[in-house]
C-alpha cells in the first residue's frame, strides 16, 4: 500500500506492506485523513530513527476486514478513527500509557490501517469523508477543553485567541450551539471575517489593544493554545474569578506570570490534552444533534503531503486540512 512515512530523517511517500489484523483489530480502508500540527513536530522527535513510521492521527474510511474476536463492528461499516489510544473513561488527566495515534504506532497517512475495534466510531451520516476525516483529534480536543475543563454554560462569554486553527473552529461552533457568546482574535482580518461567518460574535486583531477593545465585555472563559504570545494578554481580559484553559503552545512554551495579579484576581488556570473515548462519543453525539459540519480549508493528495506540511507550517489555513489517501 502507499503511505507517507518518516524514515532515516526524511519524509516521503513510499510503499508499505498491507497491515494484518490481530484478533481484536479491524482493517480500515481509509478514504481521507486529517493533517494536524502534531504531524509537523514528529520528525524532530524521531531524529536518528531508521525504521519507517506512517504519520497521521486522524482518518475516516470503511472497515474492510475484522479480527476473529471483533463483535462491535462489521465489514462495510463507515467509521472515523479515535486517535486517543488507551484512554477510555473521563478523568482529570490521561492515564499512564496514553498515546496519540501516529507515534509510536503507525498512523493514518496510508491506504489502510490496522487498529483495535474499540478505536473506531460510527461516522456521522451527514458528514462528507473530508469532514469526517478531520474531526477526531481537533474536535475531541475542543470538546474536552470547552465542556469538561471549561464547564461552559449558556450565556457565557468565551475568548479564543488564534481564530484560524482547526480546534478554534470547533470551539466556535460548539460554543454557539449551546448559546454562548464567542470573541476571537487573529492576525488576519480575513480570518476574523471567516470566524464570524461560522458564528463568532466579535473579533479583535492580534496587534490591537485587547483590554481597550474588550473593555465592555465580561469574559468568563479563555481557551488558549497560542502560548507565550497571547498568554498574559488573554489573562488581562479575563474577568476576576474566570477560567483559562490551555491546551497547546504554538509559540514558545514558557510564559511569565504575575503571581500577585493572578491570586488577587482569583483566576482558575486549567490544562487540557485531547480527551477520552467517552468524550469522543459525546462530541460525535453533539455533532449529530446540531448537524455540525467541520470547517475544511483545503484537501491535498497523499503525493502532495510536502506542500500540505508547508501550508500548515505557514499558518495560512482557516480550519482543517484533509488528505486524500485513496
Amino acid at each position: 500500500m502507499k503511505a507517507f512515512v518518516h524514515e532515516n530523517d526524511t519524509l516521503q511517500v513510499t510503499h508499505m506492506n498491507d497491515p494484518k489484523p490481530r484478533e481484536n483489530d479491524v482493517i480500515v480502508r481509509l478514504k481521507m485523513a486529517g493533517l494536524n500540527r502534531r504531524d509537523l513536530y514528529i520528525p524532530n522527535r524521531r531524529k536518528g530513527q531508521i525504521e519507517p513510521l506512517i504519520l497521521g492521527s486522524d482518518g475516516a474510511g470503511v472497515i474492510e476486514e475484522v479480527g476473529q474476536a471483533v463483535k462491535n463492528v462489521a465489514v462495510g461499516d463507515e467509521v472515523i478513527i479515535n486517535p486517543a489510544l488507551g484512554w477510555f473513561k473521563n478523568a482529570d488527566a490521561p492515564p499512564q500509557g496514553f498515546e496519540i495515534l501516529g507515534m509510536p504506532d503507525h498512523g493514518t497517512f496510508a491506504e489502510k490501517i490496522a487498529i483495535p475495534s474499540y478505536q473506531v466510531e460510527k461516522k456521522p451520516a451527514h458528514l462528507t469523508w473530508e469532514e469526517a476525516s478531520v474531526l477526531g483529534l481537533s474536535g475531541l480536543t475542543a470538546y474536552r477543553a470547552l465542556f469538561t475543563k471549561g464547564q461552559v454554560n449558556t450565556g457565557d462569554t468565551i475568548f479564543i485567541p488564534g481564530a484560524g486553527s482547526g480546534v478554534a473552529t470547533y470551539l466556535i461552533q460548539f460554543a454557539k450551539n449551546i448559546g454562548a457568546r464567542v470573541i476571537v482574535s487573529s492576525r488576519s482580518e480575513e480570518k476574523l471575517r471567516k470566524a464570524q461567518s461560522i458564528g463568532a460574535d466579535k473579533g479583535v486583531l492580534h496587534d490591537e489593544d485587547w483590554q481597550h477593545k474588550l473593555a465592555d465585555e465580561q469574559i468568563d472563559l479563555v481557551i488558549d493554545s497560542v502560548g507565550r504570545a497571547t498568554f498574559q494578554r488573554s489573562l488581562d481580559v479575563l474577568k476576576k474569578g474566570g477560567k483559562m484553559v490551555v491546551f497547546g503552545a504554538t509559540t514558545e512554551d514558557t510564559v511569565e506570570l504575575d503571581l500577585r495579579t493572578f491570586f488577587y484576581g482569583q483566576y482558575q488556570l486549567l490544562g487540557s490534552t485531547m480527551g477520552c473515548k467517552q468524550e469522543l462519543e459525546a462530541m460525535l453525539a453533539h455533532v449529530e444533534q446540531y448537524q455540525m459540519q467541520p470547517v475544511v480549508d483545503s484537501t491535498y493528495k497523499l503525493d502532495d503531503m510536502q506542500q500540505a506540511f508547508h501550508y500548515l507550517k505557514d499558518n495560512g489555513q482557516f480550519g482543517k486540512i484533509a488528505i486524500d489517501v485513496c
